[in-house]
């Protein structure tokens, strides 16, 4: 999405300190979006949420669970508001859960920009800019290559984009036959 300038994976709303894939506790497993509020707001972000998970499925996994974290009185007036919305649209119970926001955990390496990983040599560019793997996965170009690779944009977004990735040749057809 346009505005968006970084996401991570990890682990949030519960009480183990440290949680791994593996030792869970009861986090559950989220996702982290930083992005620019004069290219998006946040009710953009929380419309995308909405559209893209069923909420009026039963939790059957704290892991797996729906939940919006908030991190002010504005955010949470207008995460309530969408689940009242969405409750009127979908006429029944919704399961998607309304927190605060206490800490996020980065979930392990592997699972960081987890598509773009899945296409080694188009990663492997973006990673020989950066020495540091906590440098890959804070990079925007790693977000928004992510995001592409796993078949969110469209050709649109890839045009105006393409040319601030700074991609090689080859790096720039591996996305275009991914994205076209």
């Amino acid at each position: 999405m346009e505005g968006v300038y970084r996401t991570r994976v990890g682990y949030g709303g519960g009480s183990l300190d440290n949680p791994t894939y593996r030792n869970l506790g009861d986090h559950t497993e989220v996702f982290q979006i930083d992005y620019d509020p004069q290219h998006l707001s946040y009710e953009d972000i929380l419309q995308l949420f909405w559209e893209n998970h069923d909420p009026a499925a039963k939790i059957w996994s704290r892991q797996y669970m729906a939940i919006i974290f908030f991190h002010n009185a504005e955010q949470e007036k207008a995460a309530r508001r969408s689940k009242e919305k969405v409750e009127q649209q979908v006429g029944s119970t919704i399961y998607t859960e309304v927190q605060p926001y206490t800490k996020f955990y980065l979930a392990e390496d592997y699972h960081q920009k987890y598509y773009l990983q899945n296409v080694p040599e188009l990663a492997g560019e973006i990673k020989a800019y950066y020495p540091e793997f906590s440098d890959f996965v804070n990079s925007t170009v790693a977000a928004r290559l992510n995001g592409l690779v796993g078949g969110y944009g469209d050709a649109a977004l890839l045009e105006k984009e393409l040319d601030s990735y700074g991609l090689s040749s080859r790096g720039r057809e591996l996305l275009q036959d991914i994205v076209y």
